[in-house]
C-alpha cells in the first residue's frame, strides 16, 4: 500500500464540499465513478444483488449508486452512511425528489464508526469511494460486522495497478485525489479475508485508463466552460487541474492505477 501524510477525513470533507466535488460530478456523471451505469450494473449482477434485499452503501455521496439499486435491481432499501453534511442533504434532497425516500435513508457519520446494527444487511455496498478512507483495515472490518452471514461485501475502488507506483508518482497522485493511501487488489482481498470472508472476485476491471481519456476529451472538447464556471473562471487553476489529470491519464495506461472490482461472502 501507498500511503501518504496530512491528509484526512477533513480533506475529503473539504472536496466534497466545493467546487472540487462538483467539478467530479460535472465530468463523471451524478454517480460520481469510473463506469457510471454500466459499472454499477456489473458489480450488482456479479454480487447478485436483487430483489427484495436490504444493503447498506458506505461512502454513499449523493445516493446515486442507492437510487440505482432500488429503480433497476429492486433492491427493498438502502441505508447509506457518509460523512459530508453537503452531499448527505444532496442525497436526500435527490431521492425525495425521485419518490425514492421511502426506500432510501442516510445517515451522516463516519464510515468507520457508522453506528449501525450487526449483522442486519444483506449486502455492503462502495463505489470508488473506499479510496478516501484513512484505516482500510477497519472499513473492511465494519463491513464484514454490517453484513450478516453468507451476505455480500460488492464494491470498486481506485486501486494500485499490477506495474505499481514509484514513491514520487504516488505521492503526487495521492496529494492531488486527497487520498491518504491507496490499496493493492491483493491487499484487499487479504483484508476480507482476514475478516472472515470467502473472495469470490478481485480483479482489474480494465476501465480506468479509456475513462479518464473520456473525461479529458470532455473537458477539452465540450465543458471547459462549464468547469471554468464552478471554479469561479480561474484560468490557472484549470490547467493546473488539468495538468495533475493528465499525470493520472499517464498512470492509468501504464498499469499503475487502477479500477479493482471485489466480490466477497462472509462466511
Amino acid at each position: 500500500m501507498k500511503s501518504t501524510t496530512g491528509i484526512g477525513l477533513e480533506s475529503v470533507q473539504a472536496v466534497y464540499s466545493g467546487p472540487e466535488g462538483d467539478l467530479w460530478e460535472l465530468v463523471m456523471g451524478e454517480q460520481v465513478h469510473i463506469g457510471g451505469f454500466t459499472s454499477s450494473m456489473d458489480l450488482a449482477e456479479r454480487a447478485g444483488i436483487g430483489a427484495g434485499q436490504k444493503g447498506i452503501d458506505l461512502c454513499c455521496c449523493n445516493g446515486a449508486g442507492m437510487r440505482f439499486l432500488v429503480r433497476f435491481r429492486q433492491v427493498a432499501a438502502m441505508m447509506g452512511v457518509d460523512a459530508t453534511p453537503t452531499v448527505v442533504q444532496r442525497c436526500r434532497d435527490r431521492c425525495r425528489s425521485e419518490g425514492l425516500a421511502d426506500r432510501i435513508a442516510v445517515t451522516e457519520a463516519d464510515v468507520l464508526h457508522s453506528g449501525l446494527p450487526d449483522g442486519q444487511a444483506d449486502f455492503v455496498w462502495g463505489e470508488d469511494a473506499w479510496c478516501y478512507v484513512v484505516d482500510k483495515p477497519r472499513l473492511i472490518a465494519e463491513a464484514a460486522r454490517l453484513v450478516k452471514r453468507g451476505g455480500t461485501i460488492a464494491f470498486t475502488d481506485w486501486v494500485e495497478g499490477p506495474s505499481g507506483l514509484e514513491d514520487e508518482e504516488a505521492e503526487r497522485f495521492l496529494r492531488f485525489m486527497k487520498f491518504a493511501n491507496v490499496e493493492a487488489i491483493d491487499g484487499y482481498r487479504d483484508l476480507l479475508r482476514r475478516n472472515g470472508c470467502e473472495v469470490r472476485i478481485a480483479e482489474d476491471t480494465g476501465r480506468f485508463a479509456p475513462h479518464v481519456d473520456l473525461y479529458l476529451d470532455m473537458l477539452n472538447k465540450q465543458l471547459t466552460y462549464d468547469a471554468l464556471k464552478i471554479i469561479g473562471f480561474d484560468l490557472e487553476r484549470m490547467q493546473a487541474m488539468g495538468q495533475e489529470m493528465v499525470f493520472m491519464q499517464g498512470l492509468a495506461h501504464e498499469g499503475k492505477i487502477a479500477q479493482g472490482i471485489f466480490v466477497a461472502t462472509r462466511r
